[in-house]
């Protein structure tokens, strides 16, 4: 099968089975984890200087660069929402919105506390009883980006583990910035569903801002924003490059939620419309990216002709060609267990596989930021409804970190206590330990329990 090179809406196909498509897969696979390593030094040198240009200069520095990039008259006294607006937005949202808002929120909290983690019972080891309790940080920042699309979604994947995790919801901050406008176009606000969505979830503090100055002005505090203990979310390399420079100043996520991605695996007893439809969602987000991986020719061709037909019918179609065109990729494998390590090479944020037996190939998955199961399960399950959150490593990141979760908003603290006192045995053993290492004084601290033994 040969890819036609005249519609545009058609990734280019990778045979791996041959010289030149290895090759042009390792370029895709590398234009991949290049995305998150950020090697563009313009990301890096923004990022650097907006985080301290707010450090320095707090809600000035702010005003600025919003005026740079999302409204040419935007002031400082639009920094905060004030939460009058939050709840006159909540009051106007349409009825059956707010129900499928509601029930969203439900199944991520229903999920986020199944997954929390208890404190396991204390274990003695020798004369010591030792334990380990989690505890949630105190405060939260949740970045939601802005752009064309209005990801109220990412508010509710983001705030409800923090919430779940025990953040009281008063201490949750999050940042959204209003549409790009040019000067003289009518003033534009964040969207009425997004602030109706933080009135849901009683979230204190809500600012219209976005990019590197939101993350700086989480971590550093200005006039008008509070600092956060914790910043979590996705956003542009410059937010992620900024989430790496404040990390230390205040607690990060630790992962790179850039450009969202799909990798779908399918076989013959998948349905090309559903493959492809899910391709089509993962290509809107401007930019998406894209891989499918199959083992036959047919199976492949069958998904790429619903691209064709189904393309037509999508509003953001221009998005979708970038997408498919320049960030995507057919690759043709030899078998399943070829395509599954291609899918772990990928490692990317979302894994679907379209296979008779997903469970069983579910084995021989190590890497993926989420999984779904079958080609029943779309990808926007888990974007708006399932129960994890959407916030998930990209760019081969998978291979090391994983998404936001209760768990990103938690602390583990071990506790060691000597309830009967430390056997002259533990003495001796610390204190031959600390001297070696030329310690003394902790070598004498272990002695000194002795005299109340």
């Amino acid at each position: 099968m040969a890819s036609d090179p005249d519609n545009a809406a058609r990734p280019p196909l990778y045979d791996l089975a041959t010289p030149a498509g290895r090759e042009g897969f390792e370029r895709r696979l590398q234009r991949l984890a290049d995305s998150a390593a950020q090697t563009d030094s313009r990301f890096a040198d923004a990022a650097a200087a907006n985080v301290e240009a707010v450090r320095t200069r707090g809600d000035d520095a702010i005003v600025e660069l919003e005026r740079r990039w999302t409204d040419p008259d935007f002031t400082a006294d639009r920094i905060r929402v004030p939460g009058e607006e939050l709840h006159a937005a909540l009051k106007q949202l349409d009825p059956q919105l707010r129900d499928a808002l509601q029930r969203s929120i439900e199944h991520v909290t229903a999920y986020q506390q199944h997954v929390k983690p208890t404190d396991p019972n204390p274990v003695s080891i020798g004369d010591a009883e030792l334990g380990l309790r989690w505890t949630p940080v105190e405060s939260a920042g949740c970045l939601v980006p802005g752009g064309s699309a209005v990801l109220f979604s990412t508010l509710i994947m983001l705030a409800v583990p923090a919430i779940v995790a025990g953040v009281d919801p008063k201490n949750v901050a999050a940042v959204h910035p209003a549409p790009y406008r040019k000067q003289g176009e009518p003033a534009r606000d964040i969207s009425p569903i997004f602030k109706a969505a933080c009135a849901m979830l009683d979230i204190g503090r809500v600012y219209r801002i976005g990019g590197a100055q939101a993350v700086a002005a989480l971590a550093f505090g200005t006039e008008t924003v509070q600092p956060v203990a914790m910043i979590a979310g996705p956003g542009h390399p410059v937010v992620q490059h900024a989430k790496a420079l404040v990390a230390g100043v205040t607690g990060t996520d630790n992962g790179f939620y850039g450009p969202s991605e799909i990798v779908t695996i399918a076989d013959d007893t998948a349905d090309p419309r559903r493959v492809a439809a899910d391709l089509l969602a993962q290509a809107e987000h401007d930019p998406g990216k894209c891989f499918l991986v199959c083992w036959d020719d047919a199976v492949a061709e069958a998904i790429l002709q619903q691209l064709d037909e189904q393309l037509p019918q999508r509003s953001r179609q221009q998005a979708i060609v970038n997408a498919l065109r320049d960030e995507s990729c057919v690759v043709l494998v030899d078998s399943l267990d070829a395509a599954c390590d291609v899918a772990n090479q990928l490692a990317t944020e979302h894994l679907n596989l379209a296979v008779a037996n997903p469970k069983t190939t579910l084995k021989h998955i190590k890497h993926a930021g989420e999984i779904f199961l079958g080609d029943a399960t779309p990808v926007a399950a888990g974007d708006y409804y399932a129960g994890p959150s959407h916030c998930l490593p990209t760019g081969t990141t998978a291979r090391f970190t994983s998404g936001v979760s209760a768990y990103t908003f938690l602390k583990r603290t071990g506790t060691v206590a000597y309830p009967d006192g430390m056997s002259e045995q533990t003495i001796a053993d610390i204190a031959l330990l600390a001297e070696a290492e030329g310690l003394d004084a902790h070598a004498e601290s272990a002695r000194v329990r002795r005299s109340r033994q």
